[in-house]
């Protein structure tokens, strides 16, 4: 006869109690829950029948109080979300601007375009701290030494003391007052542009001139120019003059850019990429053709604006770049023809707002205007 044992295991107390409290819980929510949505389920019945009945006598009035209610909250709480964005938008604004006044060696390698630019061509008035030097104070406005001695009557064995006010320029350069008969002409010659140099006072944004064609200027205002040095030190020498027959440029057929860019011209240049000049002008007095830093289309061919860029061929690459050459003598291609890099688009002339002879080159990337300097080769 076989002998049945049963075991049973008594749990912990904590087993136990933990089992009894996942009971009431279950047993509370079936309870409450099943009458809260009880409930809940009656009202909308009653609700959706009484709808049914009316058959859509009250949209109107719905879309009407929803309407008034999101135009409410647009109202009210519309203004406070954007005020919130401005405030972000205008800390990120006031941080760039104090990094970019901050003072350090980082000032002038990084920041001193931007500045220039913002200071909107104020001459402003530095007062010299104890310990600081020409060329510190130099460095800290992203300027040559030369610049602060001209624009101060200075020399460099001039000692600075503190207290000393100093006329900063924003660019460096010379400020000239004009005199009686003076002309950018003989400006730019005093201090050391000859020819088409000379367009960098006409492209300087804060330069004011009586007549925007002739380039007149009224006696006693300043003016100006980049790049300037003193009389002693300006010495240029001219291209030869050159003579070059026009010919027509014909179709080059199906082409395709090669994504990097050829010299234009011949010449020197004689104004660079800055921030109010996004281009490069080379210059040769002789004239001489303009080629195509690369191949494309021509989508601009001539002086459409009577203005400006003067003669002027654009060409796009295809490849979401584009290239302009302006100031033009003669055009040797037509709109929509196609070129190979290197073929003759035209010749160096001084149309549109210009001073003498020179190309205007820029190149574009997606609407953006890059510094030719680093893509040429």
């Amino acid at each position: 006869m076989a002998l049945k044992i049963t075991v049973r295991l008594k749990l912990p107390a904590f087993f136990t109690d933990l089992g009894e409290f996942f009971r009431f819980v279950h047993f509370y929510i079936r309870n409450r829950f099943y009458r809260w949505f009880s409930k809940f389920e009656l009202f909308k019945d009653i609700v959706v029948d009484f709808l049914y009945q009316k058959r859509g006598k009250y949209v109107r009035p719905f879309l009407h109080f929803g309407t008034i209610g999101l135009l409410f909250l647009v109202i009210t709480v519309g203004p406070v979300l954007f005020e919130s964005r401005e405030d972000e938008t205008q800390m990120q604004a006031t941080q760039g601007i104090l990094q970019a006044t901050a003072f350090g060696t980082g000032f002038a390698t990084q920041q001193a375009e931007e500045v220039k630019q913002f200071r909107g061509g104020e001459i402003i008035t530095h007062v010299v701290s104890e310990g600081e030097t020409l060329s510190s104070i130099a460095e800290r406005y992203g300027l040559d030494v030369t610049t602060i001695l001209w624009e101060n009557d200075m020399t460099e064995k001039d000692p600075i003391k503190p207290g000393k006010e100093l006329r900063i320029l924003p660019v460096d350069g010379v400020r000239h007052k004009v005199q009686r008969g003076e002309t950018i002409y003989t400006i730019g010659k005093r201090y050391g542009l000859e020819g088409s140099q000379v367009q960098v006072i006409v492209d300087y944004p804060f330069n004011e001139f009586l007549n925007d064609e002739t380039f007149e200027l009224a006696t006693g205002q300043y003016v100006m120019v980049p790049d300037g040095v003193p009389p002693q030190r300006g010495t240029t020498t001219p291209a030869p003059a050159r003579r070059y027959a026009v010919v027509e440029t014909p179709d080059a057929g199906s082409v395709t850019a090669f994504g990097s860019y050829v010299w234009p011209a011949a010449g020197r240049i004689t104004q660079g990429y800055r921030f109010y000049h996004k281009a490069i002008d080379i210059a040769n007095s002789g004239g001489g053709p303009i080629l195509a830093a690369d191949s494309g289309t021509v989508t601009v061919a001539g002086w459409p604006d009577n203005w400006g860029y003067g003669n002027r061929v654009m060409i796009d690459h295809g490849n979401g770049s584009s290239t302009l050459y302006a100031h033009m003598s003669v055009i040797q291609v037509s709109l929509g023809q196609r070129v190979n890099r290197g073929d003759v688009l035209g010749q160096m002339g001084s149309t549109g707002r210009s001073t003498g002879t020179h190309l205007h080159f820029e190149i574009r990337q997606g609407g953006v205007l890059l510094n030719p300097t680093d893509y040429l080769r």
